[in-house]
């Protein structure tokens, strides 16, 4: 069986501080752990007012804080904004907090713009040491040999479960070479999604965390009650789409009755061309949507987002998915 598991966005709102959202991720977690998700993972993205989770490994330790059993991780750290090292560090010591429920997903893009990169301190060339990077946070995770003299304390031998993340074919060789879980972001990025599989699976190498190939596919799924319920709902999401290329960024907003009136036909051919693979409706197309996505694609996990304004709604779209498909804890 298919396991699903949660990107949480941890949006927020135009009546919700970040504080509320970083809240109501929490919320969701305990709620997920309930219905049976596997894992919920926060993104690292700067300088957006909608979202919370720049501070990405703070924000997972306040949601490991309020849950027991379920993953939480980074889907993910944008590798090039860091050194290496205080990564391991990072994430280390929340595996001293949360023994075996800890995920580090890595990934070469900035998550942010150029501006907000140069106040960060890196560059755009950093992406080009990623591969070393991830090795590098690798090390430091594993135990530490007699001779080393530079350790990640408390990380050393926590042994981290590593993930690649990409939306091109440079992740899935990358996955594929290390022996990697690799993670593929079709929730924004569905073009390359067969293709990147492909040449993943095809060229895995096995490795010491991974004997086999381990997929993930990124996909954005809005339930409710009725098709029509759940799409009006999904009118959040293509607006932030498509705000994003009117270079207007801000704060996730409320349903609206008719998303015609709101983009005009170009703004619609680009937002819904990154939401191709998106799943909208009643439990019934949810699932139909699901065993369609899975029998294409072979995924091993679902990582889905639910991008809905209202916090209940959103809870409510989470349980109809879990019980609209045959979850794998």
């Amino acid at each position: 069986m298919t396991a699903l598991s949660i990107l949480d966005l941890v949006r927020v709102t135009e009546n919700t501080d970040a504080r509320g959202a970083l809240n109501n991720a929490r919320d969701l977690a305990v709620h997920a752990e309930v219905w049976g998700y596997r894992r919920i993972w926060v993104a690292e993205h700067h300088n957006m007012a909608g979202i919370a989770s720049a501070a990405t490994s703070v924000v997972i330790g306040h949601i490991a804080a309020g849950t027991k059993t379920i993953r939480v991780g980074a889907g993910g750290i944008m590798l090039p904004n860091h050194a290496p090292y205080v990564i391991a560090e990072q994430f280390g010591t929340l595996a001293q907090l949360f023994p075996g429920r800890i995920d580090l997903g890595l990934g070469r893009a900035p998550g942010t713009d150029q501006l907000t990169l140069r106040a960060l301190r890196r560059t755009p060339e950093a992406a080009e040491n990623f591969p070393q990077d991830v090795l590098e946070v690798q090390a430091f995770l594993a135990p530490a040999g007699p001779n080393q003299r530079i350790r990640a304390v408390p990380a050393a031998g926590t042994e981290v479960p590593l993930w690649i993340l990409g939306s091109s074919n440079f992740g899935a060789m990358l996955a594929a070479e290390l022996g990697l879980p690799y993670a593929f972001a079709s929730h924004f990025a569905p073009d390359l999604l067969i293709p990147a599989l492909q040449i993943y699976r095809s060229h895995f190498k096995p490795s010491e965390q991974l004997d086999r190939p381990y997929a993930m596919v990124g996909v954005n799924i809005i339930a409710a009650g009725s098709d029509d319920e759940a799409r009006r709902l999904a009118t959040t999401q293509q607006m932030s789409f498509t705000n994003i290329f009117r270079g207007a960024r801000g704060l996730s907003q409320p349903p609206i009755d008719d998303i015609e009136t709101y983009w005009t036909p170009r703004e619609k051919a680009q937002a819904m061309s990154m939401l191709a693979r998106s799943i909208v409706g009643s439990p019934d197309t949810v699932r139909s949507g699901i065993d369609a996505l899975v029998a294409e694609t072979g995924a091993d996990e679902l990582m889905i987002v639910s991008d809905i304004y209202d916090h209940p709604s959103r809870l409510r779209s989470f349980e109809l998915i879990a019980g609209a498909a045959s979850i794998a804890r």
